[in-house]
């Protein structure tokens, strides 16, 4: 559990400087390119937008190695770390210093994690799921996310930043069920993995996220973004850990703790998210 901690939150490091390098990137381009793969063209001419996917390959692979030793319940959570290291390595790049309310907010949000943790011990999934419940899994999300998507392109701004990072988050909390089955397969059976369907689905399902993160992004400030992804990524990933693997929350008098580590997670994430650095 503490190694998969310790490797989640690598992750959350990679993955800050991917958010701060795209949204670098991303910033510039005009809003006519939303939702269309012509952002996506744009960016790739940026070399800080290049950068932010060598640091998201660097997560990835932090990840997938955190998922190889614990559930997707623990690891998801722990990836939401990533907001204060993106304040910090923000502060860093423009050359200002955090206020005492920002780093209110980072102990706040250290200690909501820290809380919410110690309370549920996610433990390891207690079986895996068969070939029915990747299909109803598949169906749901994508059903979910068409709908996140469908209402955000018929607005602009916030609402539709908004909605386009709870659906990227959704994304990415899907594509961590997919990795976690690739790193079983490949613990199993190395050979097997290219020729196995969750590894093209793994791809498929990352890229989509990372498309809605651009458009995210894209449409309306850190502010509305950053904590509908962060947010909505940890609440699905224990959503998926629990319906499809079986990882067990603990329950109980425990419950009190675990919401007032919530509480204090999604106050630090909305209070750093308001600081003026952002």
């Amino acid at each position: 559990m503490i190694a998969a901690a310790l490797l989640a939150v690598l992750a959350a490091l990679c993955n800050a400087a991917t958010s701060v390098l795209q949204r670098l990137a991303a910033r510039p381009l005009p809003q006519e390119l939303g939702l269309r793969f012509g952002l996506i063209r744009a960016l790739i001419g940026n070399p800080l937008w290049r950068w932010g996917i060598v640091a998201m390959i660097g997560g990835f692979l932090f990840q997938a190695a955190a998922l190889s030793k614990g559930g997707i319940a623990l690891v998801q959570p722990a990836l939401v770390i990533e907001l204060p290291f993106t304040m910090i390595i923000m502060s860093w790049a423009f050359g200002t210093v955090l206020d005492g309310k920002s780093w209110l907010a980072i102990g706040a949000l250290s200690a909501g994690l820290a809380m919410f943790l110690a309370a549920a011990v996610p433990g390891p999934g207690r079986w895996t799921p068969d070939t029915a419940e990747w299909i109803v899994a598949a169906v749901a999300t994508s059903a979910t996310i068409a709908v996140l998507v469908t209402a955000g392109s018929l607005t602009r701004g916030s609402p539709r930043a908004a909605m386009l990072g709870v659906a990227a988050g959704i994304g990415f909390a899907f594509t961590a069920t997919l990795i976690k089955k690739c790193t079983t397969i490949l613990a199993d059976d190395p050979r097997a993995l290219p020729v196995s369907w969750p590894l093209y689905a793994m791809l498929a399902a990352g890229l989509c996220s990372l498309f809605l993160l651009q458009n995210a992004l894209h449409s309306g400030t850190l502010v509305v973004a950053q904590p509908a992804l962060t947010i909505s990524d940890p609440l699905a990933g224990i959503l998926y850990g629990a319906l499809m693997y079986g990882e067990p929350i603990r329950a109980g008098p425990w419950l009190v703790m675990e919401v007032a580590g919530a509480g204090l997670l999604v106050y630090g994430i909305i209070a750093l998210a308001r600081s003026p650095l952002i």
